[in-house]
């Protein structure tokens, strides 16, 4: 089955849907702007604006991530993840003539399940990474699998280590970055209502 980027699967569903851009900047509350940077410029923006275009689009945000789906179990096999990330989000490099994006590199692991409710991730973070504060309905849960971790949730911060977890309400902003400078990796799942 072949991939679709990202805009490709969202082009895909306004179509079948019978949506045109307008109308789904409106539905999502996002910029006109930004849906096209998405579907004509490949922009990756970070989970909450993902998560208003399927609320949107009344898909799940599996959808707009997966190339097929699988009805019974997915299994996702060590070393088998892959170099290539699902999404990369954060800030891209402030240098014009760089084309490197420092960011989080998410790789799914149960991106061929159907109709499930949570999205299971391992999250490579890079140093210097940074993203913006963001929220949406659901909730998270992290876990530290290797580095040190900064989680920003409100106005509070918190630093978590190999082998911590944090678990917290989507609907708070928050952002997650390396607490030293150095790489971190973690077990993310996403749990968003439909």
């Amino acid at each position: 089955m072949a991939t679709h980027t990202l805009g490709e699967r969202i082009i895909e569903l306004r179509k079948t849907y019978s949506i045109n851009c307008e109308v789904l900047a409106e539905r999502s509350g996002l910029s006109l702007d930004l849906i096209r940077n998405i579907e004509e410029e490949g922009h990756i923006p970070d989970l909450a604006p993902l998560i208003r275009i399927s609320r949107a689009l009344g898909v799940r945000l599996g959808t707009l991530l997966d190339d097929h789906e699988e009805l019974g179990p997915v299994i996702s096999r060590a070393g088998k993840l892959g170099d290539t990330a699902r999404v990369i989000t954060g800030i891209p490099s402030e240098d014009a003539a760089s084309e490197e994006h420092r960011g989080l590199h998410f790789k799914a692991l149960a991106a061929d399940k159907g109709s499930r409710h949570m999205e299971p991730f391992i999250v490579d973070i890079e140093p210097g990474a940074e993203q913006e504060k963001s929220s949406h309905e659901g909730e998270e849960f992290i876990h530290v699998l290797a580095g040190s971790l900064s989680v920003e949730y409100g106005s509070s911060s918190n630093v978590l280590n190999e082998g911590d977890s944090i678990y917290y309400d989507s609907i708070v902003p928050h952002r997650v970055l390396s607490a030293d400078g150095k790489p971190v990796r973690i077990l993310a799942v996403i749990y968003t209502p439909m």
